[in-house]
C-alpha cells in the first residue's frame, strides 16, 4: 500500500522533475552554444525548447487523479507518431487548398490541423485496448503534444534562419510558444479525443456522435480564433477558453468515474 502511494504521488509531481530536468538541460545546451560559437548544438537546443513544455504538459494531465490505463512508452509512440503524421498530412491538406483555392483560409488550416492530429488517436481506438474518456483525453493531449513540439521546430528552423543566426529571437520564439502550447494543439485535441472516446462508449448513437462533432467544431474554431487574433490579449483569451474547457472536460469524467466506481461498490 505504502508503494502504491508512493506511486501516485510520484506520478502527480512528475511534471514538475520533467520541467525542471529539461529546462536544465536547455539551458546547459543553450550557454554551451553561446560559448563556443558551434552551430552543431542548434538541433537540439532547437529539440529541447520545443519538447520541454509539451512534455510537461502531458505529465501534468497524466499525473491528474484519473483512471488512465495508457502507459508512458504508449504516450511516447503516441505524441511521435501523432505529431509526425499529424504535420506531414496537415501540411500536404493546406497546400492543396492553397494550390486550389488560391488562398488559404484560417477555417482550412484549422480544420485540416484538428483532423490531421486525429489519425493516430483514431487507430489506437481501433484497436479497443484504451477505452476509457479519460484514455482518450491524455491520448488527444499526447498526440497534440507531438504536433505542437514539431511545429515549433519548424517554426524555430525557420526564425533562425530569418534572423541569420540570432540566438535570442530564437528563444524568444521557443519561450512563447512553449508558455502557449498547453492552451492550443494539446487542448484542442484532448478536447476532441474526449468526446470522441465518449461516442466509441455509447456505441455511436446519433447523439453522441452529434456531441463529438460539436467539441469537433468548437476546437476548429478556436483554432481559427487563435491564427486570427494576432494579439497577446487574444491569446490569452482564446488560451483561457481553451484551458477552461480542457479543466471542465477533465473534472465531468473524473466525476464520472467516482460514480462509476461507486456504483460498482
Amino acid at each position: 500500500m505504502l508503494w502504491m502511494a508512493g506511486s501516485d504521488v510520484a506520478r502527480r509531481v512528475g511534471w514538475i522533475f520533467v520541467l525542471v530536468v529539461g529546462g536544465l538541460l536547455f539551458e546547459i545546451e543553450r550557454r554551451t552554444l553561446i560559448d563556443t560559437r558551434n552551430p552543431n548544438y542548434v538541433p537540439s537546443l532547437i529539440l529541447l525548447g520545443a519538447a520541454v513544455a509539451p512534455a510537461t504538459f502531458v505529465s501534468f494531465v497524466y499525473g491528474r487523479r484519473l483512471r488512465y490505463n495508457v502507459s508512458a512508452g504508449a504516450l511516447i509512440l503516441i505524441a511521435l507518431l501523432g505529431g509526425v503524421l499529424g504535420t506531414v498530412v496537415a501540411g500536404v491538406l493546406e497546400y492543396k487548398t492553397l494550390i486550389k483555392l488560391g488562398t488559404l483560409p484560417m477555417v482550412a488550416v484549422a480544420i485540416s490541423e484538428e483532423a490531421s492530429k486525429l489519425i493516430v488517436p483514431i487507430a489506437v481506438l481501433a484497436l479497443r485496448r484504451y477505452r476509457t474518456m479519460a484514455d482518450g483525453l491524455l491520448i488527444g493531449v499526447a498526440s497534440g503534444a507531438g504536433f505542437a513540439a514539431l511545429e515549433t521546430m519548424g517554426y524555430a528552423f525557420v526564425a533562425l534562419i530569418v534572423s541569420r543566426g540570432d540566438i535570442q529571437t530564437v528563444d524568444g520564439l521557443l519561450l512563447l510558444r512553449g508558455v502557449l502550447s498547453p492552451a492550443g494543439h494539446m487542448a484542442w485535441t484532448g478536447l476532441t479525443c474526449a468526446g470522441l472516446w465518449g461516442a466509441a462508449n455509447e456505441g455511436w448513437s446519433a447523439r453522441s456522435i452529434i456531441g463529438f462533432l460539436l467539441i469537433f467544431a468548437m476546437a476548429v474554431a478556436l483554432h481559427t480564433a487563435w491564427d486570427t487574433v494576432g494579439t497577446r490579449t487574444g491569446y490569452a483569451v482564446v488560451g483561457i477558453v481553451s484551458v477552461a474547457a480542457l479543466g471542465f472536460i477533465t473534472h465531468r469524467i473524473s466525476v464520472k468515474s467516482r460514480l462509476f466506481a461507486g456504483a460498482v461498490r
